[in-house]
């Protein structure tokens, strides 16, 4: 605790702390999605290792956001809204961290493509990519806010992702038919497909947490609900 601080105010700072780590968390998680994603659809392998090199600093913001929320909960004891903040955030950077683990896994998958001289612009991944970036920055701003507001769109931008993952696989199973010489690049793409849609659901369940830690009510999106308004 800070010197000449109530618990209260002392507790305050904290959360704010931790909530521009988590902010610039995000920030750099997205980056790092991006450079992964323009990496692969140029199959360039610059901006890939420029990805995988960005990992380390996602580790450390989780290690370093973990340790000031358990520092929290053990010194500081936080109750109601307070605690449920913390749990949240302790959830959120897990998905994070996620995110980047996926963004290195599509960076790795742009050296095999490379390797195997492939190409990877007969699907439209910035389109793709660019609506996994809106989500994961709503949703941001969604905890930034303190807002439930938001939840609905990214769950609609999420099914724009999934409609978008099902064509793009099945132009992906079109150009195996056409190129059967490049039958390993696609398949290499297709798995960097559902690496990408993985990102969105991650996008989606941030917003959900931080729909729940601004409630208190657990809400999972499914179709049904956004057919219902």
């Amino acid at each position: 605790m800070s010197e000449g601080l109530t618990p209260r105010r002392a507790l305050a700072e904290e959360r704010e702390a931790i909530e521009l780590d988590l902010l610039e968390m995000v920030n750099k998680a997205v980056a790092m999605f991006n450079l992964s994603v323009r990496g692969l659809h140029t199959v360039d392998r610059e901006l890939a290792r420029e990805a995988l090199a960005a990992d380390d600093e996602i580790d450390r913001l989780e290690l370093e956001i973990e340790e000031r929320c358990l520092d929290v909960l053990a010194l500081q004891q936080p109750m109601g809204s307070d605690l449920r903040e913390i749990g949240t955030v302790l959830k959120i950077i897990t998905d994070i961290e996620r995110v980047g683990d996926l963004s290195v896994d599509v960076a790795k998958i742009t050296l095999k493509i490379d390797k195997l001289m492939g190409r990877a612009d007969f699907v439209d991944l910035p389109k793709l990519s660019s609506v996994v970036t809106r989500m994961l920055s709503e949703s941001a701003q969604m905890f930034s806010r303190k807002s439930a507001d938001g939840l609905e769109l990214i769950a609609q931008l999420e099914d724009e992702v999934d409609d978008m993952y099902r064509e793009f696989r099945s132009q992906t199973h079109e150009f195996m038919q056409a190129h059967p010489e490049d039958m390993v690049v696609a398949s290499w793409m297709l798995l960097a497909l559902h690496h990408i849609e993985r990102v969105a659901d991650h996008a989606l369940n941030i917003a959900e947490r931080v729909f729940f830690m601004v409630t208190g009510e657990m809400r999972q999106i499914v179709p049904d609900d956004l057919d219902r308004g």
